[in-house]
């Protein structure tokens, strides 16, 4: 016979399963930083998270695919806690009527994230698996990158509309002129990424779609 109370209430498998995965999102995030990719294992994920191997391979088919969405929901929490401080961020782009302290402003903020541990370690190691994986990188840029570019074309679009840009200005080129050098001084370590840099490539890259006069309107 069950000592069980009738009152009692059974355990919730559906609260069980998210704990489980959030342990191993969580534990996926913490190894990349301290081993790097190379030596990041399933097994070693299982063990920080205090679940078994199988319960793993039973959601995600590699280590590259746990990081992925480790890092989707490393991206949600912070998009949550700029909704929560009341600031820009990824979790909708700064429109202040000044588009080049906006830009400086998220650009900063991306440096900042560029030059965080615990941002800097799973962006490398996606990237690197992404080389020699198409899928997995197809589904980094689809669910990760792409959102967050959305974000700049669509404020670069109300500056365009509000006079701010020249008519002619290719939103999508002016986005990968400026988030491309950054990325790229970032992943080839070529000078340090600073503040500095972010608003020098806004200064420049907006001098040249819309004008000197004309790069703190819209």
């Amino acid at each position: 016979m069950s000592s069980r109370s009738p009152d009692a209430k059974a355990p919730d498998p559906a609260r069980r399963s998210d704990r489980s995965r959030r342990a191993i999102l969580d534990a996926s995030l913490a190894l990349v930083g301290e081993v790097g990719y190379d030596k990041l294992t399933i097994e070693a994920i299982a063990a920080r998270a205090g679940v078994g191997k199988q319960t793993i391979y039973r959601w995600w088919p590699s280590k590259a695919a746990v990081l992925l969405d480790a890092s989707l929901a490393l991206a949600d929490d912070a998009k949550a806690e700029a909704e929560g401080e009341g600031e820009g961020g990824w979790s909708g782009f700064p429109d202040t009527g000044d588009l080049a302290a906006d830009l400086k402003l998220v650009l900063r903020a991306t440096v900042d994230q560029f030059n965080d541990r615990k941002y800097e370690a799973p962006l490398r190691a996606l990237t690197a698996a992404g080389a020699t994986d198409p899928e997995l990188s197809a589904r980094f840029t689809e669910q990760l990158l792409k959102p967050q570019l959305a974000l700049y074309e669509e404020r670069l679009r109300a500056a365009r509309e509000a006079g701010g840009l020249a008519p002619d200005a290719d939103l999508g080129l002016t986005v990968e002129m400026l988030v491309g050098p950054l990325t790229y001084r970032w992943l080839m370590g070529t000078a340090p990424l600073t503040h500095a840099f972010a608003d020098e490539l806004v200064d420049r890259v907006l001098g040249g779609v819309a004008g000197v006069s004309k790069v703190t309107g819209g």
